[in-house]
């Protein structure tokens, strides 16, 4: 059986800056991009063995799987100082992910049935993956309406700090979310496959 592909996070910091005074402004910016790893094989068994073999990596463990996504969390939040209290000006929460995807380079000569089966698959993994970088998107946004939302503070260190402490919560509740459903998506991929490949053969016409 295949394993359930993981996400593999990285840390966001916050710089800090001064700014002059206007009213608090925020944005969230994300990028994604998608690289591909090749496999081989004419046999259901051998498309298994490649992508356990050749499959990246997660973060902080040696397993192969079928797919993964790296995520980059960073931003800046600029500060200014009226009245003798600190507050935000400005928010900016960046988040890139990168979708790692398998690809099969000798499917040519395959069965219909193989490639039926390859087709559904794959697709699946796509949709998983696509879920880690939206999942990564959405906490993005959840940081950056917190840090907004902060109160004025007695000075702008303490505000840094702040910030610093939202963000580091943010990354661990991220992770949890990523986490979460990594678990649901293992329980269900027995069914979400068999309904999948109901799908393609009902389309299809059956294999042949």
């Amino acid at each position: 059986m295949l394993s359930v592909p993981r996400y593999m996070p990285f840390f966001l910091g916050f710089s800090m800056a001064a700014a002059a005074c206007s009213p608090a402004a925020a944005a969230v910016i994300a990028t994604r991009s998608y690289s591909y790893f090749a496999i081989k094989g004419k046999t259901a068994d051998q498309l298994d063995q490649q992508l356990s073999t050749n499959g990246p990596t997660a973060s902080g463990s040696s397993a192969r799987h079928p797919g993964a996504t790296k995520i980059r969390f960073g931003g800046d939040a600029t500060y200014v100082q009226t009245g003798g209290r600190c507050r935000v000006a400005s928010a900016k929460v960046t988040v890139h992910t990168q979708i790692i995807l398998p690809r099969w380079i000798d499917r040519r000569g395959a069965s219909k049935q193989l490639s039926m089966i390859w087709d559904a698959l794959s697709s699946d993994i796509k949709r998983h993956e696509e879920r880690h970088a939206e999942i990564a998107r959405n906490q993005a946004r959840v940081m950056e309406r917190q840090i907004l939302a902060l109160p004025p503070q007695r000075n702008c260190e303490r505000m840094q700090e702040l910030v610093t402490d939202i963000s580091i919560r943010g990354i661990e509740a991220h992770d949890r979310l990523q986490a979460r459903f990594d678990r649901i998506e293992a329980v269900n991929f027995q069914k979400r496959m068999i309904k999948l490949l109901d799908i393609r053969m009902k389309t299809s016409g059956g294999a042949g």
